[in-house]
């Protein structure tokens, strides 16, 4: 893989917890780093934190608000109209279970909201972006997961029957996994690989201190996870695989079952307009 100084990396969510560090040491390591976010005040107020504490000048701002698929395919769109190369994706991008005994919400499109931000976005941003990725071989895409996942019921994927914000929460972070194990298969890992991770638990992010208080690890080590992940050149044509941090490991059992991921990838190609 190519050195880092040579690299545009994309991050969702990248302004605040994890994701904020990571674009911090990308930047710090001489990266293009494309920032994402919904609100523009604190999105501007990312970069010039970055940029006073590394001295970069390559950080770029990208907003759009993943609960609405249409602002999606605006940040796909931009990405595409001034950048000329894409190596790595990140998709960190997501909301939290929520509070304890909060009613179930919808998206802009009618969605589960938590379904559609944490990982109808991604499938629709990755697809989006293909292109732009087969054009920086060897590229990497990461998607951001969590070791809380519970398995799919197909027959009340928007948790219309029953709803809980945890329950919505860990399906949405499996979908994400299965989603990576899938496309994986579809991708040369000599030109695109695809790797999901958790970055451990209850770090000290909006959505951890939102969700249960007061957190127990620090950002920065989910961040060199994520920049492991991203750059290491230990991890070259490693594909399809899920980490716990930096370490190989097993996610939910319904990840390895074919046939429900297949079913997942026609439910999001039709959710999403993806042909």
């Amino acid at each position: 893989m190519q050195s880092v100084t040579d690299m545009v990396i994309l991050i969702t969510g990248a302004t605040d917890g994890i994701g904020r560090q990571a674009a911090h040491e990308l930047a710090a390591a001489g990266a293009t780093v494309l920032v994402h976010g919904r609100n523009p005040e604190r999105g501007m107020e990312t970069l010039e934190e970055i940029r006073s504490a590394t001295g970069s000048e390559r950080l770029h701002y990208l907003q759009a608000d993943f609960a609405a698929l249409s602002e999606v395919r605006q940040l796909a769109d931009t990405v595409q109209s001034q950048f000329d190369r894409l190596d790595v994706l990140i998709n960190n991008a997501g909301i939290g279970p929520g509070k304890r005994g909060a009613e179930r919400t919808t998206s802009s499109d009618g969605y589960e909201l938590r379904f559609a931000v944490n990982y109808l976005a991604s499938f629709l941003l990755t697809h989006l972006l293909l292109s732009r990725l087969r054009q920086s071989v060897p590229a990497r895409i990461v998607n951001v997961s969590s070791v809380g996942q519970s398995p799919i019921d197909f027959n009340d994927v928007m948790l219309e029957q029953q709803y809980a914000g945890m329950q919505a929460y860990r399906q949405s972070k499996l979908a994400l996994i299965m989603f990576t194990v899938e496309l994986a298969g579809q991708l040369p890992p000599e030109e695109i690989t695809v790797n999901s991770l958790h970055p451990g638990s209850l770090l000290d992010t909006k959505m951890v201190r939102e969700t249960f208080g007061e957190p127990m690890g620090s950002a920065q080590s989910g961040a060199e996870a994520l920049v492991y992940l991203a750059t290491s050149p230990d991890l070259a044509g490693v594909t399809g695989k899920y980490f716990d941090q930096q370490r190989e490991s097993r996610a939910n059992a319904q990840t390895y079952d074919a046939a429900a991921r297949r079913q997942l990838w026609h439910l999001s190609e039709e959710l999403t307009g993806i042909n």
